[in-house]
């Protein structure tokens, strides 16, 4: 389905002739695109106390860009300049093909901030694996580096602190800070209170959002002036139609103007304290619709904030909230979050390849894991065997 030239209208006269239930069984994706090209530029917003401000929309970069070049052209040409990648991700390809464009396109760099991560928290690995993305990526200098899935704010250390403080030094990175997925509010608390944190990726969506631990977390963080960007937001990817509750909620928004997806980008848009939202767009027709939804300037009202909360009522026990350090020291240590994070990439973002890759890369415990203390401790009520056991068959 071609969707360049959809307007609100269109988008909307199509659900209607095709039904709710037939255009979201399709598993397209359907972007509400406006008649007029969108401008060379995205709204921005000032990142922390950096000094510097951010497409609120940036290009995550966990897909093979070596065989992708398009998608960084399209997304300079609708204004996403903020690029997100990390040191493994497709076994070096992200960050090559970043340095493929940047190697033919020398003059764009200045206008892309930058974004990279290692996955480690020693000083000396952290030097090489800087090392091996810079000359991946043909520039001397990346925006914001990140230590990669941190899990505790013990992870930290002041000699983490010193090489930072080095790197920023040499010129070879300006900012630094972390990503996490799991126990994201304890490690935000941790970074609020350090003084030398710049940036922080979280984990962070329409589920999360809303509860207190979440709230607080972010606020000292905004307070410290910490630039916060959401990512797994659950926005981009095809239409799910697994269950009546995925038809209620795609057929509220389809009404309104615009998909399910894109209500999930609006809904953590909300929060003024998240500079920028990195969404997986590995494909043109996702960058546009989400494009598309950060021009677009309908705010969510309080039926649509509601029918997001209903939703998340009664999905929630398919989805991982991240608290990994009730779940985990109850089974052993094994990976739960990391392994649900991959059934998300099959299943929700309809990227098989990314979740098989990721799940490969996973540390497991040998033999069978009793599971019954981490089902009993999960607030979700997740069933963490049957999700670990389903994982395994089709990710092993």
């Amino acid at each position: 389905m071609e969707t360049k030239n959809v307007t609100r209208r269109d988008f909307i006269k199509i659900a209607s002739a095709a039904g709710v239930g037939s255009v979201l069984s399709t598993g397209q994706v359907l972007a509400q695109v406006a008649a007029e090209p969108a401008p060379a530029t995205l709204p921005a917003r000032a990142f922390g106390k950096t000094g510097v401000k951010v497409p609120m929309l940036a290009l995550g970069g966990i897909f093979d860009i070596v065989a992708n070049q398009l998608v960084l052209q399209r997304a300079l040409d609708f204004g996403v300049t903020y690029w997100d990648t990390a040191n493994g991700y497709t076994n070096g390809n992200s960050e090559k093909g970043i340095g493929m464009y940047f190697e033919k396109h020398p003059e764009v760099r200045k206008g892309i901030f930058l974004v990279s991560k290692a996955g480690t928290h020693d000083p000396a690995r952290l030097s090489e694996m800087l090392e091996e993305s810079l000359r991946r990526m043909k520039t001397d200098y990346i925006d914001l580096y990140f230590l990669h899935g941190i899990g505790r704010g013990e992870d930290l250390t002041p000699d983490v602190k010193a090489w930072a403080e080095k790197a920023k030094a040499s010129n070879k990175i300006r900012f630094f800070g972390f990503s996490t997925h799991g126990n994201m509010e304890n490690s935000l608390q941790a970074a609020a209170k350090l003084g030398w944190i710049d940036g922080i990726m979280l984990k962070y969506d329409f589920r999360l959002m809303s509860t207190n631990n979440m709230r607080a977390a972010t606020e000292a963080c905004a307070n410290a002036g910490i630039g916060l960007t959401a990512m797994k937001t659950q926005g981009g990817g095809p239409l799910r139609a697994e269950t009546a509750a995925d038809l209620k909620l795609g057929g509220h928004f389809i009404k309104r103007g615009f998909t399910d997806k894109q209500a999930k980008l609006k809904a953590v848009w909300d929060n003024s304290q998240i500079a920028a939202i990195c969404s997986q767009m590995s494909s043109v027709t996702v960058l546009e619709s989400n494009v598309a939804a950060a021009h677009d300037k309908t705010k969510l009202t309080a039926a649509d904030r509601a029918a997001l909360h209903r939703y998340a009522l009664e999905t929630h026990s398919q989805f991982c909230a991240g608290c990994t350090h009730l779940c985990e020291p109850a089974a052993g240590r094994a990976p739960i979050g990391d392994a649900l994070r991959c059934l998300m990439y099959h299943r929700i973002y309809g990227d098989p390849g990314l979740a098989q890759e990721t799940f490969a890369g996973l540390a497991r415990p040998a033999g069978n894991v009793d599971y019954t203390a981490a089902e009993a401790v999960c607030p979700q009520r997740l069933p963490i065997a049957r999700l670990m056991r389903e994982a395994s068959a089709l990710l092993g």
